[in-house]
């Protein structure tokens, strides 16, 4: 989620959390497929699927089955009593009681915003937490990427935070990941930015490559690491940005595209055409291009670029708006937050980055194309979903668009 709008979060706040029952397991490990979708969905919304595992159920087993080691890397920690993620903060506690190696890595930057959970974490015996100064160590950006890998062979990433939100008031994507050379990707990411966060020199590491074979709902897809930041990656070949832009290049039918926030300008305002270059040479060509995007891109600075983009029928911009929660206001929530991309029904993204240049060039993220149909069209019809669904409107080109409240603060 954009810098600007993590603010300190008022007391108050951690009476709205919801009570959840403890997580029941699903499956032995042995029956996990290759590339599984998690989701998170707003409470009180249509948008959960029943053929989608939350990620408040998916996490606590992933962790209660590590035997070895686990490494988790968060943009920041943000729990809540009786909240979703207490069950997941219990089990990476009860996997440092029988021995585990825990690792927790997270973003320098909202340390003082966040610290209680990372501290509480930090005072457990068997676990270390280390904090990566982002802008110190690659001249800008933050830690956004959101992941971790349970004994090297298993992993998972999207967009949910480690935030008590995510997992039951705002819609998040996610993959969970039995992929060998992936799971090894993401582990040589955390093996660097665990050692640059005490300015250790970085492990030597060799090439990905990819694509590779994995399983996905009784069919074989193809799956290729794709991270950021550019010039800070073990592997340079796994750079996301121009991933994206073959992919929306190669489009012939459809390229359909959910995020948080979308533009086509760095933080500095400086220019980002790569992106929504390739988005217009597909309409051009007479591809049809959806996007959605948060209502929270109403914000000045922001808007006028989705509205300038939005030329139907080819080039299509809606806004999604999630109702606020009957038990009150919640900051910092009540919106959509996947990152993912689907092209002809074939091929896809997903990944935590939002498409801003900065999330490329600078900050650490991390994601996977995934080439086959099977995965592709279950991920269109999660787009569909949102795109039919009542809370979502196209953009205005002539409308005076006032920001929505995000943080409660006067």
């Amino acid at each position: 989620m954009p810098l600007r709008w993590i603010l300190p979060l008022v007391p108050f706040v951690l009476s709205l959390a919801c009570a959840a029952p403890a997580p029941a397991l699903r499956a032995t490990a042995s029956e996990v497929p290759g590339l599984e979708l998690v989701e998170s969905s707003p409470v009180e919304t249509t948008l959960d699927h029943a053929d989608i595992p939350d990620a408040w159920q998916v996490w606590p087993e992933m962790v209660n089955g590590a035997t070895r080691t686990l490494d988790v890397a968060q943009f920041y920690v943000s729990n809540a009593p009786g909240s979703r993620l207490e069950p997941v903060i219990g089990a990476i506690e009860a996997a440092a009681d029988r021995g585990v190696k825990v690792r927790v890595l997270a973003e320098e930057k909202f340390y003082k915003q966040y610290p209680e959970t990372l501290e509480r974490l930090a005072k457990r015996p068997g676990v270390e937490v280390r904090r990566l100064d982002t802008a110190k160590v690659f001249g800008g950006g933050v830690l956004h990427a959101k992941y971790f890998v349970v004994d090297g062979r298993e992993a998972y990433l999207g967009s949910q935070n480690f935030d008590w939100r995510a997992l039951e008031h705002i819609q998040e994507l996610g993959l969970r990941l039995r992929v060998p050379e992936v799971v090894r990707s993401l582990a040589d990411i955390f093996e660097q930015d665990w050692a640059l966060a005490v300015g250790a020199q970085a492990p030597a590491t060799a090439a990905v490559g990819g694509p590779f074979p994995a399983s996905y709902a009784g069919s074989t897809v193809r799956v290729t690491p794709a991270h950021s930041p550019e010039g800070h990656l073990p592997d340079p070949a796994t750079w996301d940005l121009p991933k994206l832009v073959k992919l929306i290049d190669g489009a012939k039918r459809s390229v359909r595209v959910q995020l948080l926030t979308y533009k086509a300008k760095s933080r500095d305002g400086g220019p980002f055409p790569e992106l929504e270059d390739a988005l217009k040479r597909a309409a051009g060509r007479g591809v049809k291009v959806e996007l959605l995007v948060a209502d929270w891109g109403k914000r000045k600075g922001t808007i006028e670029g989705l509205q300038a983009l939005q030329s139907p029928p080819g080039l299509t911009v809606k806004l999604v708006t999630i109702p606020q929660w009957s038990g009150g206001f919640i900051p910092f929530a009540r919106v959509v937050h996947a990152k993912y991309m689907v092209v002809d029904g074939e091929r896809a993204w997903l990944g935590t980055s939002n498409w801003e240049r900065d999330y490329f060039t600078q900050s650490r993220n991390v994601g996977v194309i995934v080439e086959g149909e099977a995965f592709a069209a279950r991920l269109e019809r999660f787009f569909q979903d949102t795109w039919a669904s009542p809370y979502a409107a196209e953009v205005d080109p002539k409308a005076a668009y006032t920001a929505p409240d995000i943080s409660g603060t006067p």
